[in-house]
């Protein structure tokens, strides 16, 4: 199984002979509210229209009263790599806020 993956560079630590990047995955998400994921909750728990259509508008009104919370979740994979820096600077040399591709795969 072969997955290349774009990460990016959130620290740098130099030793001045190693090079340490921690590299996340680069991944946007869409922000979705709290009201939103309980909604779509309950569209999945109550199957029977008619009483959907009674409780969503009064759950829509309870919700709206409240304050919005958005959430981004993602189980995201963190990286750390440590190399040599003459290895560093032969891949450009790479800055916080940059984004790498790696190549993962079993051999």
């Amino acid at each position: 199984m072969e997955d290349s993956a774009r990460y990016r560079i959130n620290q740098i630590v130099d030793t001045g002979v190693n090079v340490a990047l921690t590299l996340s995955e680069d991944v946007e998400l869409e922000a979705v509210s709290q009201q939103q994921l309980m909604l779509e909750s309950i569209d999945r728990v109550i199957t029977d229209n008619e009483v959907k259509n009674q409780v969503r508008p009064i759950l829509e009104a309870i919700l709206n009263s409240q304050p919005q919370t958005v959430v981004k979740t993602y189980a995201e994979t963190i990286v750390q790599i440590t190399m040599p820096r003459r290895r560093y600077e032969n891949i450009g040399s790479p800055r916080v806020g940059d984004k790498i591709s790696i190549d993962i795969r079993k051999t």
